[in-house]
C-alpha cells in the first residue's frame, strides 16, 4: 500500500501538477534544445554529403582507370586482329597531329590552317609509314632476334643507314609530287633538304631508336616509332612546307 502511494505521488502526472517548475526543469534537461537539433542536423547533413562526395570520387576513379585499361586492350586486340590497318591509322593520327601543331607554332595571327597539307600529312602515314614500320620492325626482328647490347646497336645503325634515309627521302617526294612539282623539281628539293634532315636526325634518332629496341615488344615497336615521330614530324613538315627549289 505504501509502494502504491509513492508511486502515485511521484508519478510524472503527479509530479508535473504539484512542482511544474520541477517538471518543466527535468523535462529542459533532457530534452534536446532547438539548437542543438539543428547542429546534429547540419552535422548529419554534411556527413551524408561527405561521403557520398568520397563514394562517386572513389567510382569515378575506378571508371576511369577501367576505362583506360579497356581502351588498351582494345588497341591491343585491334593491333593484333589487324596490325598494318591499326598501325596505319595510329601513323595517320599523329602526322595529322603533328602537323597541326606545326602550322599553330608557325602560323601568324592572321594566318588560316591549311587542311590540305594536314591531309597531305596524315596520308603519307596512313599509306605510306605505317605498312613499311610493319614490314621493317618485323625484318629487323627475325633478323636480329635478341635483345643485348650488341644487338641493339645493330639494329639502331640499321635504321640510321637504312630506313631513316629511305622512308625521309620518300617523304620529301611524296610530299612534293602532292603539290605537283615535277620530277626534277623533286630531286632539287631532296639534294637541299634531305641531307640536312638526316644530319638533325642523327641528334634525335638513335636515342629513340635505341629505347624502342631495347625495350618496346616488337608489336608496339611502330606504334613508340609513331609517338617519336610526333616531334619529328613537327621538323619533317616544316621542312616539307619549304618553297620549291627552281632548278638551274
Amino acid at each position: 500500500m505504501r509502494f502504491d502511494f509513492v508511486t502515485t505521488y511521484f508519478s510524472p502526472k503527479s509530479t508535473a501538477r504539484r512542482f511544474p517548475a520541477l517538471y518543466n526543469q527535468q523535462c529542459r534537461a533532457y530534452t534536446p534544445s532547438q539548437h542543438h537539433r539543428r547542429r546534429f542536423m547540419k552535422t548529419e547533413t554534411r556527413s551524408h554529403i561527405f561521403s557520398y562526395f568520397a563514394a562517386f570520387k572513389k567510382s569515378f576513379s575506378t571508371n576511369s582507370s577501367s576505362s583506360k585499361m579497356g581502351l588498351l586492350s582494345w588497341y591491343l586486340r585491334v593491333l593484333e586482329s589487324r596490325p598494318i590497318l591499326t598501325k596505319s591509322i595510329s601513323s595517320a593520327i599523329i602526322y595529322g597531329a603533328a602537323d597541326i601543331t606545326s602550322q599553330m607554332i608557325a602560323m601568324e595571327s592572321n594566318g588560316a590552317w591549311d587542311q590540305i597539307r594536314t591531309l597531305r600529312m596524315a596520308g603519307f602515314g596512313l599509306i605510306i609509314l605505317g605498312p613499311s614500320q610493319h614490314v621493317w620492325f618485323n625484318f629487323v626482328a627475325r633478323v636480329l632476334p635478341k635483345r643485348d647490347m650488341i644487338t641493339t646497336f645493330k639494329k639502331l645503325g640499321m635504321g640510321q643507314l637504312l630506313y631513316g634515309p629511305l622512308i625521309n627521302g620518300t617523304f620529301f617526294s611524296f610530299n612534293a609530287a602532292l603539290q605537283g612539282e615535277s620530277g626534277y623539281e623533286i630531286a632539287a628539293r631532296l639534294k637541299r633538304d634531305l641531307i640536312p634532315t638526316l644530319a638533325t636526325g642523327l641528334m634525335y634518332w638513335p636515342i629513340c631508336d635505341f629505347l624502342t629496341y631495347k625495350i618496346i615488344p616488337v608489336h608496339l615497336q611502330p606504334l613508340m616509332n609513331s609517338s617519336f615521330s610526333y616531334l619529328w614530324s613537327i621538323y619533317l613538315t616544316y621542312m616539307a612546307s619549304l618553297k620549291k627549289v627552281v632548278p638551274d
